[in-house]
């Protein structure tokens, strides 16, 4: 009997990006297939999957120990974030069971479907670095009687979103610094920059806007830039080990002594990078844009500016007066009120003041009292109110009117 081969084992994922990448995020469902494809009768022991993320670093460093005496120091850690197995073909056996259950594959293609949901909990996003990655895969192992396993691995991407739609990331990000330039005992003017941005996040292929100010007040011939810079710290048995690199880069027109330059909105495009990872515990990935005065035959003025590179992009809002008429649209306006009472309806007649008059208390005061009182009405009735002044007009008697001024505190008066 001659047996057959295994021509082909591969995993293919259902859910693919629009680049045929599989990407997912926490708590999502990893759906695929294991494609068998054989010549012959092949009979199978098992057919298993395993899933597995891992974060990982790994660095060595050169130690003296002494007169001609030196070792190598590694550094390694890791840290898991998933672990999912699961078998498509075959069964666990009892150990005291002597017969093995085997499966015989025929000539052809073969599909075995599998699933499972990723940790409901934030994962780290995937990374490859110089000193440490963040990997996630699927590992599919074929199993034959007397033969050695056949093994194939596929990895997919996690990524852990960041929203930068919040206030935190769509704050503006700004700052100033100023620089002397000195030369033995002789000091030349300082080099002052100023540089601002509209907000904190951003994600890849966006393009930052950048405002800024460079004033030259010395001796020397300066050039303004701006780059993009990625830092990268790995962390292992409480040390760590950083890397930077820069992304993207500007540059401005030669700056000669004694002029300035303003950057009205310059551009910075964003590659295609990694987003941020700030919350791995073995490796921390940061973004920082800086602005900076190249100063030859000197140490650069230099300013820099946080940043976070998101998943999620900057939400199209609506313009304000096209937001507002919409808003209004949708309001439901209660009915108009009735109109007031004319002016004539209130009116009192003279009949019914000198009637209410004669009701109120006032009908106990003699009638001496009452005719004073009648004509204080009549006198007063439309008079307009008295202007204003400071001066009182009926003051006590012995008392004198002293009329304070204020100092004259104006020395152009």
């Amino acid at each position: 009997m001659v047996l057959g081969k295994v021509k082909t084992l591969a995993v293919y994922f259902d859910y693919l990006n629009d680049n045929n990448v599989p990407v997912y995020s926490g708590g999502d469902s990893v759906s695929g297939r294991v494609i068998i494809e054989v010549t012959g009768e092949v009979r199978v022991k098992t057919l298993n999957i395993t899933a597995r993320g891992v974060a990982k670093v790994r660095w060595t460093e050169s130690r003296n120990a002494g007169a001609n005496t030196a070792y190598t120091q590694n550094y390694t850690e890791e840290v898991e974030y998933l672990n999912h197995s699961d078998t498509l073909i075959g069964e666990e056996r009892d150990e005291d069971s002597p017969e093995e259950a085997l499966t015989v594959l025929n000539t052809g293609l073969h599909e075995f479907a599998f699933s499972f949901l990723l940790p409901q909990m934030p994962l780290t996003t995937s990374f490859e670095g110089k000193h440490g990655s963040v990997r996630y895969w699927v590992r599919a192992e074929l199993y034959r009687p007397w033969l050695l396993p056949v093994r194939v691995k596929k990895e997919f991407t996690v990524f852990e979103h960041i929203d930068i739609n919040t206030p935190r990331l769509l704050a503006p990000q700004a700052g100033t610094k100023d620089k002397t330039l000195c030369c033995w005992f002789c000091a030349s003017g300082p080099i002052s920059l100023s540089a601002k941005i509209e907000r904190k996040g951003y994600t890849p292929g966006e393009s930052i806007q950048i405002f800024a100010e460079v004033e030259n007040c010395s001796s020397r011939v300066v050039v303004p830039k701006a780059a993009l810079s990625q830092t990268q710290t790995y962390f292992a048995k409480g040390k760590a080990r950083q890397l930077q690199q820069q992304m993207a880069a500007l540059r401005g027109d030669t700056l000669p002594q004694g002029k300035s330059q303003s950057w009205d909105g310059k551009l910075l495009h964003i590659p295609p990078v990694s987003p941020s990872i700030l919350d791995c515990p073995l490796i921390r990935v940061e973004y920082t844009l800086v602005v900076y005065v190249d100063i030859p035959g000197g140490l650069n003025l230099s300013l820099s500016l946080p940043l976070v590179i998101g998943t999620i992009p900057l939400h199209a809002f609506p313009n304000r007066t096209s937001s507002i008429s919409s808003y209004c649209s949708s309001i439901s306006w209660p009915e108009r009120p009735e109109a007031p009472p004319s002016y004539s309806d209130l009116v009192v007649t003279e009949e019914q003041r000198w009637g209410c008059l004669e009701r109120c208390e006032g009908s106990a005061v003699n009638e001496e009292d009452q005719g004073t009182l009648r004509a204080y009405i009549t006198e007063f009735r439309y008079q307009p109110p008295p202007l204003y002044s400071e001066v009182d007009p009926n003051p006590e008697p012995g008392c004198g009117v002293q009329v304070v001024r204020r100092p004259d505190l104006c020395p152009s008066r």
